[in-house]
């Protein structure tokens, strides 16, 4: 069983400035539907020295690079000394922590990412939590809606948790790191300092400090 409660499960909170949704819920995926309405009422009161406004509902760091060839849809904050590289597509209610790294055709939908998070390439991230300095090596993607459109169900050893939502992608606590090629599968959630083999695909709870080598192969670290 994974400590699943935000209070337990994500150690980092100092480290994206949407805290005040962790400590107003109690499990992870229920910030998901709140994030649209909380960049919404952020982004107005972030410093002018530090922030522009670019377009309505989008607040980027002056301190950011961001590509040409990016399309950044709002609502969406990206923060300071974060890059947005070449053909990056936020599709909105995205909220982009510091010194973030969202990559080549990499796609950010409905997400937090905690600041030093790494979507560096071909990756797609929707309807998910990305915690402190967590990557996401080439090619690997959150799946957010099962084949057969039903709510999704975190299965935590033998508790299934009823979210009744439809769509949730991952979960990651912090430094998660995930192999290329890997597919986090609807509902799962990753702890701390977990490391996942490349062409995984991933379902359930996976605890802290694990090497995931496949479903049936997952070992502690030592």
């Amino acid at each position: 069983m994974v400590e699943l409660t935000n209070k337990e499960f994500f150690q980092d909170l100092d480290q994206t400035i949407a805290a005040q949704l962790f400590e107003q819920t109690t499990y992870p995926w229920e910030i998901l539907p709140l994030i649209k309405d909380f960049v919404l009422e952020v982004g107005p009161t972030l410093s002018v020295d530090e922030y522009d406004q670019v377009e309505e509902d989008v607040w980027i760091a002056k301190s950011a690079t961001i590509a040409k060839t990016a399309t950044i849809n709002g609502p969406a904050i990206i923060g300071p000394d974060t890059e947005v590289r070449p053909g990056a597509f936020i599709r909105g209610n995205a909220l982009i922590g510091a010194g973030c790294v969202v990559g080549n055709s990499t796609e950010i939908k409905n997400d937090i990412l905690f600041n030093n998070v790494q979507v560096p390439h071909y990756n797609y991230v929707g309807d998910s939590i990305l915690g402190y300095k967590s990557h996401m090596g080439a090619g690997s993607i959150t799946s957010n809606v099962k084949s057969d459109k039903t709510n999704v169900v975190i299965k935590n050893g033998e508790e299934k948790i009823e979210t009744g939502r439809k769509k949730i992608g991952a979960i990651l606590s912090s430094r998660v790191e995930v192999g290329c090629g890997t597919i986090l599968n609807p509902g799962s959630v990753v702890g701390h300092d977990t490391n996942i083999y490349p062409l995984s695909m991933v379902r359930g709870c996976i605890a802290p400090n694990s090497i995931y080598k496949n479903a049936g192969e997952i070992a502690q670290k030592r």
